[in-house]
């Protein structure tokens, strides 16, 4: 079936490319949300790029424009509909279709404004039938009817998609899809579907093929990416395990991991393998046991501590960053006064904070004793404020270190400097010159800058 259905949407791609040949066709695409997102718009710019598109960042140019939404927060949804006032000129002005995906057509209430509001919009579809764009592309080019395709069941895994990646040395490589937790504040579970894990010799086949593209870094993607579970005895420690063995690859990162699911092999793995970055990304929600119960998060902050320590303890110079929430229904002084702590206590790396927002179909909507904005801007504020001292203080552990550092590019605020990451995923600014760029090299770092460190090239360590 899988293979059965990518060949059918090649032939649909083949048949679009005949229609737009002759014509100079440009796509605009917006991206919200999470890596996942990225990691399906890089699926969506493939099928387009083959049809005879091309991209754009000008959407007053575009021929096609396709929004891939996200519904974590409620400003992506005044994102979306502010954007669907700015598109109406284009349709009008380029003939342009409208195609908007993404896990908030999952959402009836989504779908529904959308019929009412904006009669304009061409194609909708979901999460699980994103490999059916083409399709959608040609019923729509050959019959002008507009196109609505959702799937509430959960979608199959479907290999074999054509990627166009931005970035020539960091791929991101989804490896699981959905999720089984149910936190009482999100909406992904309804909207990904449940847990569904693609097969090793896949992933791994498609990190070899990046490795031969001279890819140096991978991104193992999954909405809870420790529960994967690829066979039998074949969990997310043995994948690990497999893609450090891939010749070329240079780094391996993850996210997102559900601490309740951060077993002691996957610690061990992480320790033992130098490949593999030692960046942990473990998200807390809250520090407070009591609304982490509420969060449906299924440990405590005892649990979260112990854990936090072991993997602290099992692998040295390990950088944790996390997630927090500030805000959820109920939240007292005391149980705010809790997630200080556990920041006080582990001080992370860094830390994405979020105001809590109230999603529509989620447990955690329908809440009393939901907190006044005031409040959580409040809380949020002195939050930051620790944070931002603690970043302060762990960066000064940097000043005079050695660090490998894959350089990625030119720095964003300086043409005339080179940046990268660290192992810890620090940014890291150098002057140098740009044949570094795609190099692991070893740089003496000389300054903290908050947000980001200076260094001095020391030499090379490899191609």
């Amino acid at each position: 079936m899988n293979s059965n259905e990518v060949e059918m949407q090649k032939e649909y791609i083949k048949k679009i490319y005949e229609i737009n040949k002759a014509k100079n066709l440009k796509y605009y695409i917006l991206t919200m949300g999470c890596s996942l997102n990225e990691n399906d718009s890089e699926k969506i710019c493939g099928m387009l790029e083959e049809m005879n598109y091309t991209r754009t960042d000008n959407m007053d140019e575009a021929n096609f424009i396709v929004f891939n939404t996200c519904c974590i927060r409620e400003n992506a949804e005044d994102k979306l509909f502010g954007k669907l006032g700015e598109v109406k000129k284009f349709k009008k002005q380029n003939n342009a279709i409208i195609a908007i995906g993404g896990c908030m057509m999952q959402e009836k209430h989504i779908i529904k404004k959308l019929k009412e509001s904006y009669p304009y919009v061409d194609i909708l579809f979901g999460t699980h039938t994103l490999h059916k764009l083409p399709e959608d592309i040609y019923n729509k080019l050959s019959t002008s009817q507009k196109i609505e395709d959702i799937l509430d069941i959960d979608g199959e895994i479907i290999e074999g998609l054509p990627i166009k990646r931005e970035d020539k040395l960091k791929a991101q490589v989804t490896i699981m899809y959905g999720c089984n937790n149910f936190c009482s504040y999100c909406i992904v579970p309804y909207v990904r579907g449940r847990e569904r894990s693609r097969k090793p010799e896949d992933i791994l086949k498609e990190i070899k093929g990046l490795a031969s593209e001279g890819y140096k870094e991978v991104m193992l993607l999954g909405q809870n990416v420790n529960s994967y579970k690829g066979a039998e005895n074949y969990g997310f420690a043995e994948l690990l395990s497999d893609v450090q063995k891939i010749d070329g690859i240079e780094r391996i990162r993850f996210i997102s991991p559900h601490p309740k699911d951060f077993t002691d092999d996957v610690i061990d793995v992480i320790a033992k393998y130098e490949k593999i970055c030692k960046s942990v990304h473990l998200p807390l929600q809250s520090g407070s046991s009591k609304i982490l119960k509420e969060m449906n998060r299924k440990y405590t902050k005892e649990q979260f501590l112990n854990l936090a320590y072991k993997i602290k303890e099992k692998i040295p110079n390990v950088a944790l960053t996390t997630d927090i929430i500030v805000g959820f229904p109920g939240e007292t002084e005391e149980d705010f006064a809790d997630t200080l702590d556990v920041v006080e206590k582990l001080k992370f790396e860094q830390v994405f904070m979020f105001i809590y927002s109230r999603r529509v179909g989620t447990v955690a909507d329908t809440m009393e004793n939901q907190i006044p904005e005031e409040i959580k801007h409040k809380r949020f504020d002195k939050l930051k404020a620790l944070v931002e001292s603690q970043i302060e203080e762990n960066n000064k552990k940097y000043i005079g270190t050695i660090q490998k550092v894959l350089i990625d590019g030119t720095s964003k605020t300086n043409e005339n400097t080179l940046s990268g990451r660290t192992d810890s995923n620090k940014v890291v600014v150098i002057e140098a010159d740009k044949s570094y760029i795609g190099k692991l090299v070893e740089v003496k770092i000389t300054e903290d800058c908050l947000w980001y460190l200076k260094g001095k090239l020391a030499n090379a360590l490899r191609k």
